[in-house]
């Protein structure tokens, strides 16, 4: 199973937009494209399975496994790329800004909601990011 990640790529972050079965479950943050830098820069374009991951930190989230050059790259709550994401992608409900947006617990809950059952059937889930212009 498909879950696509549309990005449009911004000077202060990175705005996208999550599908499933082709309808939006929510927009997502990230930090900008920085060559694949470790803790500075989104990944890079490509596919990635995911992973149910919990941590005392986030509790139950996602991991992106196997970025090439890449480690613990996760999908947990954020709403402000620069502030508060090393890496990582967000899900947000509304975009605010240049890697910024809200709500993002709630939108975190509606990806789980989604998407977990489906993992717990056993059922692998490809996570497609490609740019906009792509």
């Amino acid at each position: 199973m498909d879950l696509h990640l549309i990005r449009t790529p911004y000077q202060k972050g990175v705005n996208g937009v999550l599908l499933f079965e082709g309808m939006e479950v929510c927009k997502t943050i990230e930090l900008p494209w920085l060559g694949n830098a470790p803790r500075i820069s989104c990944i890079p374009e490509g596919t990635y399975l995911l992973r149910k991951r919990c941590s005392l930190k986030f509790k139950w989230h996602f991991e992106v496994v196997a970025v090439p050059g890449r480690k613990d790259i996760l999908i947990h709550p954020a709403n402000h790329a620069a502030l508060e994401l090393k890496g990582c992608i967000a899900p947000v409900l509304q975009h605010t800004g240049e890697g910024k947006g809200s709500s993002s617990r709630i939108a975190l809950e509606r990806l789980k909601d989604r998407l977990y059952p489906l993992l717990d059937q056993g059922y692998e889930i490809r996570l497609i990011i490609k740019n906009k212009l792509s």
